[in-house]
């Protein structure tokens, strides 16, 4: 089962009526499912069933949704606001009469502002449920579509993790068979080591020297971290091959491989051990970069 990226574009229009409409999808990293929906006006009721769809199909990502509208504009009519009329006319009579002049014209009421109101005619409630349900079931196309492109995304995102987890594993048995940790590559580091602190102070008590060389043996060991980094390949190839979305969880294991490759870097008493610790961390830091996209 491929992964799915939570990043992508779609679009997808239709008809109806004389009515054309537009739906574009954008899909971005996120945390959790965030859905934002930009919906001309007379169209907000679309909006829950945006986001029922979108929650039933994706589990995270930050999702841009905007719809655009042309044409089969709404039926209007121009009526007469007798109100605002009647306080105008009375009120343009007592300044006449007050300072004379002819009776203002009608066609200057007309023009003054709310004499006359542009009105949207009523619309049937079935055909704008109708409406919707059209318009609604082209988003649910380019939902669709949106979910092919993160598919693919994720496909390609797919391969190129496991390559990842492949060079850590690579990297991680290299580690392992080093001859640096061999048993006598390890006796000579510390018989160098212990002539230093011999040399340091001719009075220097055996039994302390004796810990100090078990200490440092122990500190140089890495097994355990190797044994951790071979569990977590096993976790990320389970991982990858998941049928469910598995962003959060592989993201935290990232910061687990991580983790076990500082410890190495830190208890490398040999150049080559130092070397391919830091080729552990740049091949993680990477595939963890890739891992944020996944849902």
């Amino acid at each position: 089962m491929a992964l799915f990226s939570m990043t992508g574009f779609a679009r997808a229009a239709g008809a109806m009526d004389g009515l054309h409409w537009q739906w574009e999808v954008k899909s971005v990293n996120a945390k959790a499912l965030d859905v934002r929906c930009r919906l001309p006006a007379g169209f907000e009721a679309l909006e829950q069933g945006v986001r029922m769809a979108a929650a039933e199909k994706l589990k995270r990502g930050s999702l841009q949704v905007s719809l655009s509208t042309s044409g089969a504009a709404e039926a209007e009519t121009v009526q007469l606001n007798e109100a605002v009329l009647a306080q105008v006319l009375k009120a343009a009579e007592r300044l006449r009469q007050q300072v004379g002049g002819e009776p203002v014209r009608a066609d200057i009421i007309l023009g003054m502002r709310g004499v006359l109101e542009v009105v949207a005619a009523e619309q049937d409630p079935s055909a704008i449920e109708q409406r919707n349900a059209t318009v609604l079931g082209t988003f649910h196309e380019a939902l669709g579509s949106l979910v092919l492109a993160r598919l693919a995304e994720g496909t390609r995102l797919q391969a190129v993790i496991a390559a990842y987890v492949d060079r850590i594993e690579q990297l991680a048995i290299a580690a392992r068979d080093n001859p640096a940790r061999g048993a006598e590559a390890i006796k000579l580091r510390l018989s160098e080591q212990v002539a230093r602190l011999m040399d340091a102070g001719a009075g220097f008590d055996e039994n302390r020297l004796h810990q100090e060389a078990v200490l440092l043996a122990t500190r140089a060991d890495i097994q355990e971290e190797l044994d951790r980094l071979a569990s977590h390949v096993e976790a990320a190839r389970r991982l990858l091959a998941s049928r469910e979305a598995v962003g959060r969880e592989f993201d935290f294991l990232a910061q687990e491989f991580n983790r076990e490759a500082n410890t190495l870097c830190s208890k490398a008493i040999d150049k080559s051990l130092t070397s391919i610790g830091l080729e552990l961390k740049t091949v993680i830091d990477q595939m963890r970069e890739q891992v944020q996209n996944i849902e």
